[in-house]
């Protein structure tokens, strides 16, 4: 049995943990937050005070860091997992990063005998926290077939994108694009039905019913008609940063994202509003414009 590290502990990375100790696995992590290290160890992990202590008790470690930069200090810093890790073993870069970062830092490992995995993820919160989580999964086969069991732990639908790093991290920005797009459509639908003084719940009847109906679309409705804006394991930075990145795609490649770029200043105006705010925060600030709320029930 392989003995498993998390890197980052917060939402998306306590839903790791979790899960890796649900089927056995060792697991040593780390992370800045305090509340979030007490967390982990009391679900049985066994907590570390540095990337390279993580690096040094496991055969993997699950990188879920929010930025390029901090992914390249906790693998490649002078405290990172490469030169800690033990030779054959492999970083799973499960955070959501530019290609390009993803390509720089498998360009950094080459020759350090340790294997990089670029699989970015998809679920949000609900899909961490239930192992549910679909990979983009960028290695080469062999690497992929070693440690695809870990990897089992945390995802029902691990997808082989390509074999080189940044593979994941390219087909994820493009997945975030269309998910922002589907977002910021809900949003300004709710705020039009919440006009025309429809109820949320009928809306949410009608949508989830109908051929737009989906997942990113019924839980971002339940969540605006029960008012739920914070705390729900989805933060608007994440989607933000995200959204971000696949714009920077899209110029580097020179591919116009129209909806994308929409989508990308409905999250610059609820970020502004409500910077504690989750994704669906968006929402209040159309509503503040026109003046009326969705509600799960019409209000008399």
């Amino acid at each position: 049995m392989k003995a498993a590290g998390v890197i980052g502990i917060g939402d998306m990375g306590s839903g790791l943990a979790k899960n890796l100790l649900k089927h056995g696995y060792q697991v040593t992590g780390v992370d800045l937050k305090p509340d979030r290290m007490a967390a982990f160890t009391e679900m049985g992990g066994v907590p570390a005070s540095s990337p390279a202590e993580v690096g040094q008790a496991a055969d993997a470690v699950f990188v879920m860091v929010m930025t390029g930069d901090e992914a390249k200090d906790v693998i490649l810093g002078q405290d990172g997992l490469v030169s800690h890790l033990p030779k054959g073993g492999a970083v799973i870069l499960s955070a959501t990063i530019k290609p390009r970062e993803a390509r720089e830092i498998g360009a950094a490992m080459e020759g350090s005998g340790i294997h990089l995995i670029d699989t970015p993820v998809s679920g949000g919160y609900p899909g961490a926290q239930s192992g549910t989580l679909t990979m983009m999964a960028a290695a080469p086969d062999a690497v992929l077939d070693q440690f695809v069991d870990l990897m089992e732990a945390v995802s029902s639908n691990i997808h082989r994108v390509g074999t080189r790093p940044g593979d994941g991290q390219t087909v994820k920005a493009c997945l975030q694009s269309l998910i922002g797009a589907q977002f910021s459509a809900t949003f300004e639908a709710a705020a039009l039905a919440a006009k025309a003084g429809v109820s949320g719940q009928v809306l949410l009847d009608v949508f989830s019913t109908s051929s737009a109906g989906c997942g990113v679309v019924n839980n971002a409705l339940e969540k605006i008609i029960d008012r739920q804006f914070e705390g729900t394991g989805s933060h608007i930075n994440t989607m933000h940063k995200d959204l971000t990145i696949s714009m920077g795609l899209g110029e580097e490649l020179g591919v116009p994202l129209h909806t994308a770029a929409s989508a990308m200043q409905i999250f610059h105006a609820g970020r502004t509003k409500y910077p504690n705010g989750d994704n669906w925060v968006c929402t209040k600030v159309i509503e503040e414009i026109i003046g009326a709320e969705l509600h799960r029930r019409a209000r008399k």
